[in-house]
């Protein structure tokens, strides 16, 4: 990529977050070889280190000598969530298309060395949610002066995992005017007496333990000759090799060339076509043009291979919606598409706002990105000059079994909700939290005025966010809100959480026992009327008289008195109601003054996450965070009024929200 592109990755110029009280992630073992620390994301260099010293909050570490077993952050990175099947439902609009181009996003969610492993005590983040349209998430970073090699933090992996996408780690190679050096390369593709390329092998034990699923490399450190480039096609191939075999995948990125010279090509072509036969996809460098795509595709056919494992960069880390794009180039509205598609930096739906940007300040940017300007993927708004993918690729749902539940949470808040009462009134992110979200957003059917559908966060049933729908509602509205394929049986009900903020409105449940006819067409509904309650209600809603399989969710709403304020703060479909069990053996693993580190052992059976509460000295319980792994970071922590010894209480919370009973932990101060 051009060094121009690369303003983030040069440096750790920005501070790290500040650890939330939040939780993370497997062995107990591991944590308890830790310091009170706050852990982060690991990154790495191939072997050799640069000159001199590492910054401040940095530390150098070898790929070449790192074990699971001497870890000390295992705990805290390992993902919880395993990769979700996904299915596609038939497409919200005529233009989105399954089977043909496919999205790929490099994100870099904060500098290399300051990506916290349990979220931060901040909402101000890139809480990506239109995971529908996404088929392979990069976590991009890596620099000179902090590490080449970034794996991804486990709230990430698990929000993505939860969507079926794919989240691979980085490996960077700089170029010399940004630090590069060619030793690291070297390092990168050194052999051992067999012929074996030992750091291939440490990158895909890497991944298993963290249980991500890939790389992309990154070559660009220029000055290597054609045995530099022979030695990086035998790493590349034993490395997908090695990650074929574990279920992981690798993206090849067009800049090193088979002669070991870097000279990004915008093509798949002869000069690298050998690297992409060793990989699973390429990511084609920004130079392209419709021409050498057209033929890129062509190659990509006549070596066997697909043309939509060619994503084509665009370039958004300056533009966002606002960037010019060729895209008959790539996503034709008339003809077959030629490429798949790759977007560098999507992240500017965030970084463009004003520092006192707020959560809902940055989705409705990023819905204005993946939707489109018409915010409604049933109807997209063809004069659009940014053709977001929602116009293009067809959603795709994980949906798929019963239990299923969702509080609408986007993984960040201004507070913390629980029953409709704020628990905890800091800000906060933590993507592992992240539901599972309306993949259509917003898909609102109505003859009259369409209101406002957001994710909000003024207030929430539980979590940090609810669904607010707002507007004159003059006629019946229809929010579509998950596709599914939900069998039904005798025993099923679905069971909906809201609230009437203003004016008044019937309430209506819309369920789909049927695919709609053609794309574009409405899911065929049956409503089920529901009471309008006061304050938060929840209503159980049986399906009597339905059978097979649930195909969509929704609401229908019908004003009697408006405007009206209407929101969503959670949605189930279940059978018996269940509880989780406790986990076991809670422990403080390490602590320093006021931090601590946490480990208990896993709940038997399904569990959604964990939750951590303070027992205060009057009774009185204290939300402190959650996660879905297995260990917790507290800071910031001092002894009550009289207090000798604090009390902490993990609950094991299932599928359905229920909490088990928890198991306690005493630090004595």
């Amino acid at each position: 990529m051009n060094p121009s592109r690369r303003t983030v990755l040069i440096a750790a110029t920005t501070a790290a977050f500040l650890p939330t009280p939040a939780l993370a992630a497997t062995p107990k073992a591991a944590a308890a070889a830790a310091t009170a620390t706050p852990p982060h994301a690991s990154y790495f260099y191939p072997d050799s280190f640069p000159s001199g010293s590492p910054g401040t909050g940095i530390t150098w570490r070898s790929l070449k000598t790192w074990t699971a077993a001497g870890d000390p952050d295992l705990a805290f990175n390992t993902a919880s969530v395993p990769l979700a099947a996904r299915f596609t439902p038939t497409p919200a609009n005529t233009t989105a298309r399954s089977g043909q181009a496919r999205v790929q996003s490099l994100v870099s969610f904060g500098p290399t060395s300051s990506n916290p492993s349990q979220g931060s005590a901040t909402a101000d983040y890139y809480a990506l949610t239109h995971w529908a349209y996404l088929d392979e998430l990069v976590f991009w970073g890596g620099s000179a002066g902090e590490g080449l090699i970034l794996a991804p933090n486990a709230p990430i992996v698990d929000a993505a995992h939860r969507h079926g996408v794919p989240v691979l780690g980085n490996i960077f190679l700089p170029p010399t005017a940004y630090g590069g050096q060619l030793q690291w390369t070297r390092d990168l593709v050194q052999t051992d007496t067999t012929g074996h390329y030992p750091l291939a092998a440490q990158l895909v034990a890497l991944a298993a333990a963290y249980g991500f699923d890939g790389w992309f490399v990154n070559a660009e450190t220029g000055g290597g000759n054609t045995a530099l480039g022979t030695a990086m096609l035998g790493f590349v191939t034993e490395l997908g090799s090695l990650a074929a075999a574990r279920g992981q995948r690798i993206t090849w990125y067009d800049a090193m060339t088979v002669n070991g010279t870097v000279s990004w090509q915008g093509a798949l072509n002869s000069q690298n076509q050998s690297f992409f036969q060793a990989a699973d996809d390429m990511f084609v460098d920004f130079r392209w043009s419709a021409s050498t795509l057209a033929s890129s595709g062509t190659k990509a056919v006549q070596l066997g291979r697909s043309r939509y494992e060619l994503w084509a960069g665009v370039d958004v880390e300056s533009n966002g919606s606002s960037t010019s794009v060729n895209w008959d180039a790539m996503v034709p509205s008339s003809s077959a598409h030629v490429t798949s598609v790759g977007f560098y930096r999507p992240e500017w739906t965030r970084n463009h706002l004003p520092a006192s940007r707020t959560p809902g300040d940055f989705h409705a940017a990023d819905d204005r990105f993946w939707t489109g300007r018409s915010l409604d993927p049933s109807r997209p708004d063809t004069t659009d000059p940014w053709r977001a993918p929602a116009v293009w690729v067809a959603d795709r749902s994980t949906v798929s079994a019963v239990p299923f539940a969702s509080v609408f949470n986007t993984g960040h808040g201004l507070r913390w909700y629980e029953d409709g009462v704020v628990t905890s009134d800091a800000a906060w992110n933590h993507l592992g939290l992240q539901d599972r979200l309306p993949s259509r957003r917003w898909a609102v059917r109505t003859a009259g005025t369409r209101p406002a559908v957001t994710f909000d966060f003024a207030d929430a049933w539980r979590g940090g966010s609810s669904v607010l729908v707002d507007g004159a509602l003059d006629q019946p509205v229809v929010l579509d809100l998950y596709a599914t394929q939900l069998p039904i049986t005798a025993e099923t009900v679905v069971e909906l959480t809201y609230r009437t903020d203003a004016g008044s409105v019937d309430i209506e449940l819309a369920v789909a026992t049927a695919e709609p006819g053609s794309a574009g067409t409405a899911p065929p509904y049956t409503y089920l009327p529901l009471d309008a309650g006061d304050g938060w209600s929840t209503a159980t809603v049986p399906l009597t008289g339905l059978s097979g399989t649930v195909h969509a969710l929704g609401v229908r709403l019908t004003a009697t008195a408006g405007p009206v304020r209407w929101r969503l703060g959670g949605i189930a479909v279940r059978e018996a109601p269940s509880t989780p069990a406790a986990p076991a053996a809670a422990q403080i693993t390490a602590a320093d003054g006021g931090s601590l580190r946490l480990a208990w052992d896993a709940a038997p059976g399904a569990v959604r996450h964990y939750s951590l509460h303070r027992l205060l000295p009057d009774g009185t319980r204290r939300f402190l965070g959650a996660t879905g792994q297995r260990a917790s970071f507290l800071t910031g922590l001092q002894p009550e009024q009289g207090e000798a010894a604090a009390r902490f209480e993990v609950r094991a919370v299932g599928e359905l929200y229920t909490s088990s009973d928890p198991v306690t932990v005493t630090h004595t101060w």
